[in-house]
């Protein structure tokens, strides 16, 4: 795992060096290994990504952090407009269960999960009131979703990177950063949270 780093910004992100070294701390417990601030405009938001989790993913129509329970693209757009600095939260894990659903994969979904909502609010207290999360993982904190019943979890319900419609690579290029598809079980492979911030 890469050690745990701060790429420079270009902009003023609004963080004090300070900050960005809680988050980091905060982060590493999760397995974060960086914390990227970057402009909002890097990211690339993409028709064909809701169609992969519409038509391509078992996740669709199951869960409270998945379409159709969140934004169509148009919508996310919108959002997106009322932002223009985020952080983008890389982590990196080896699951050969990546595929399986058991235990030891809800175990690292819901670590990915619990680790950005945390960051969420440590900025929120800091006066980043609008600050929100796209986790990098599906959601795990119920073995089973009570979709379309109410969410047991409503204070950590979050949608994911993908089913924002955010073109993951896309976005990384734009942001200067290299990506790699894990095409084994054995491999190391990189998820990627956003954190909209102001």
């Amino acid at each position: 795992m890469d050690p745990i780093k701060i790429v420079p910004f270009k902009k003023d992100s609004g963080l004090t060096h300070e900050m960005k070294l809680r988050l980091l701390d905060k982060g590493r417990q999760y397995g974060i290994s960086a914390v990227i601030p970057f402009s909002v405009d890097s990211i690339v938001v993409a028709e064909w990504v809701h169609l992969k989790c519409r038509y391509g993913c078992k996740q669709y129509n199951t869960n409270w952090c998945c379409p159709p329970a969140t934004p169509d693209p148009n919508r996310v757009r919108a959002i997106l407009s009322e932002y223009r600095t985020g952080l983008l939260l890389v982590g990196s894990t080896s699951c050969s269960d990546f595929y399986r659903n058991n235990e030891r994969k809800r175990t690292v979904q819901v670590r990915c999960w619990k680790g950005t909502v945390g960051l969420e609010r440590m900025l929120f207290l800091q006066g980043y009131y609008k600050a929100f999360s796209l986790v990098g993982e599906c959601c795990a904190l119920c073995r089973k979703c009570s979709y379309p019943d109410d969410c047991r979890f409503p204070q950590e319900k979050r949608p994911s990177v993908e089913s924002f419609s955010i073109d993951v690579i896309g976005t990384l290029k734009n942001l200067g950063q290299s990506s790699h598809v894990a095409t084994a079980t054995h491999e190391t492979f990189n998820y990627y949270g956003i954190i909209l911030m102001e």
